[in-house]
């Protein structure tokens, strides 16, 4: 290895911690399913480090995620399947192909929407290439649930098969809020009620899209707000030198209302 660690450093870590006489026993047994969940929870921490500004750990999950690919390209390289640099190297010509503005003679694009259009008509190509297939079935089965939703519905509107406005989506999502009600009030079974409750959420990621939110930032600001607020009731609450297991639901709902305020 060269004195400072590179891209080529990490290839022959990989290697060396795979080798089959040598290896390490863990990093040896590993395949292609037992990683990946590895492989979303490091995506999730680099998005983590993100949102909480924290750059220092934003360098080392980056790092993390890094070594995934790595680890993904050394296992499909001892199958014979590919190699890390026949991952860069699809990527770039990637890149490439869907920039012509930028490294070819396409027409110049003006602002970021302009390229996000673009970017879909290239992928809508590249998608007609291949060989017939359904809309939805490129769509990753593994994307997390509210991210496919939108994926789902966004391809689908690619055909005209969609809402034409936010105001109908939200009428959809207080008719099937009704069926659930419906549904407990006539002790339906347990299933129909996930069902029910599964298409109040398919309506809600439908409704993010149309007001161009992305559902799970929305739901991870929205998990961050509560537990900044949780976290408050307990504070005031052990100021009192009393818990939230003996503050009754009117007193922290005071609090709550309390935190609500101070945000403003």
């Amino acid at each position: 290895m060269t004195d400072k660690p590179n891209i080529e450093s990490l290839l022959e870590i990989m290697r060396r911690l795979r080798d089959p006489e040598t290896g390490c026993p863990w990093d040896r047994e590993q395949t292609f399913a037992t990683i990946a969940p590895y492989t979303i929870e490091e995506a999730y921490e680099v998005a983590g480090a993100i949102e909480d500004g924290d750059w220092v750990s934003l360098k080392d999950e980056l790092g993390d995620l890094l070594f995934q690919v790595v680890f993904h390209s050394r296992m499909a390289e001892e199958r014979g399947l590919f190699a890390f640099d026949d991952v860069v190297a699809a990527v770039c010509e990637k890149m490439l192909r869907r920039h012509p503005h930028i490294f070819g003679d396409g027409e110049t694009i003006q602002n970021a929407e302009a390229q996000t259009v673009a970017w879909e008509e290239h992928k809508r190509r590249e998608r007609a290439a291949k060989p017939a297939q359904g809309l939805l079935d490129d769509v990753p089965r593994a994307l997390p649930a509210l991210l496919r939703a939108v994926k789902l519905q966004k391809r689908a509107s690619t055909v005209g098969f969609d809402w034409d406005s936010a105001p109908k989506v939200i009428e959809k999502i207080v008719e099937e809020a009704a069926e659930i009600a419906e549904a407990q009030a006539q002790g339906a079974e347990p299933a129909r009620v996930e069902e029910e409750f599964g298409d109040l959420l398919f309506a809600a990621a439908n409704l993010a899209r149309h007001v161009k939110v992305d559902p799970e930032a929305a739901l991870r600001a929205a998990n961050a707000k509560f537990t900044r607020r949780f976290k408050f009731i307990e504070a005031a609450l052990a100021a009192r030198g009393r818990t939230t297991m003996d503050a009754t639901l009117d007193e922290m709902e005071a609090l709550w209302q309390e935190a609500k305020r101070g945000e403003k």
